[in-house]
């Protein structure tokens, strides 16, 4: 079973609706603003690093208040625990129970507020909920439920108090992107509406999380041509060969590459994906996966310089496979 034309028009309509809800918060970030919905229909999660006072925070809570579902913010801090996320069993001594009480992960949209201030033992408490929708507190798992969306928002300048996230937390992000500074006429409007102090609390849901779930069904169900498949794989390949490159794309990351393409087609309209959807897509997905050596930093090699090479050396199909 493959997606209509019909489905993908109306899959196209309800994503520029989303996007054009969430720009009310959210000025002159249109493609931030996609990538983040990307996300969501894709059933991944997203890292937001950027300077203070961008926006990212913003976002977070403009697309959380999007979708009509619950959402939480967790401001991580270098003394929060794994419980705190999590949530704990308490013995109810009334009842003569033990009874859980669940931590702030169980939302629909999970706004990880600089995440890179917690402890590695309490940024290891998402690991598990990230990859399988899933807690385990006292050996029993719980599903956080459908849909789920962690944003987590990180300052790439502040080093005091903070820890670097490791290898196996950035592999669960589907992607990581920027905000960047608004453009001039976003700016000026900004200024326009300063009275406006929380602009993402005037977000009115325009989408159910039942509709955010048959979309993602929908996304599944674009077509991907073997050429476009081999495409990938190439990439994958190329990437651990790459001069400077400790670690190249995973299993993982070549799989987030095709299912953040999928919806990427389907937000356009598409009911099959093409090889540009796979280069524009190319930095997010790929560049906090890939790990440099050191000479790498001595050399002024960049992760985004490794991966637009990776994107002009190798050579995207022109045909389709029969």
């Amino acid at each position: 079973m493959t997606i209509t034309q019909e489905q993908a028009a109306w899959f196209r309509q309800t994503f520029d609706t989303l996007t054009g809800s969430i720009e009310q918060a959210v000025l002159g970030k249109r493609h931030v603003v996609r990538l983040a919905l990307t996300c969501l229909l894709s059933e991944g999660h997203i890292l937001l690093e950027d300077y203070p006072g961008t926006g990212k925070t913003m976002l977070a809570r403009a697309l959380a208040n999007t979708v009509q579902g619950s959402h939480a913010r967790i401001q991580f801090t270098p003394d929060l625990l794994p419980s705190d996320v999590t949530g704990v069993t308490v013995f109810d001594q009334a009842k003569g129970t033990f009874e859980f009480h669940p931590g702030p992960i169980f939302h629909t949209i999970v706004l990880a507020d600089e995440i890179n201030r917690a402890s590695p033992k309490t940024q290891s408490a998402l690991l598990e909920v990230m990859e399988e929708g899933h807690v385990t507190v006292d050996g029993v798992a719980r599903p956080v439920g459908r849909p789920f969306l962690v944003i987590a928002t990180q300052n790439p300048i502040e080093q005091a108090g903070t820890y670097r996230l490791p290898e196996a937390q950035l592999d669960r992000f589907l992607m990581k992107t920027s905000m960047g500074y608004p453009d001039r006429s976003a700016m000026v409007e900004l200024l326009a509406a300063a009275k406006v102090r929380d602009r993402a609390a005037l977000i009115q849901p325009v989408i159910t999380a039942p509709t955010i779930a048959q979309m993602s069904e929908l996304a599944d169900e674009v077509y991907v041509d073997p050429a476009v498949m081999s495409y990938v794989a190439e990439l994958a390949e190329a990437s651990r060969s790459q001069p400077h490159v400790k670690l190249g794309l995973s299993a993982r990351g070549a799989l987030a590459l095709i299912r953040v393409a999928k919806t990427w087609a389907a937000a356009d309209g598409r009911d099959h994906v093409v090889p540009d959807d796979i280069k524009e897509l190319a930095q997010p997905v790929l560049c906090h996966r890939l790990l440099l050596d050191a000479e790498a930093q001595f050399s002024g090699i960049t992760v985004d310089s490794v991966v637009d090479r990776l994107v002009e050396t190798v050579v995207p199909p022109t045909d389709r496979v029969a």
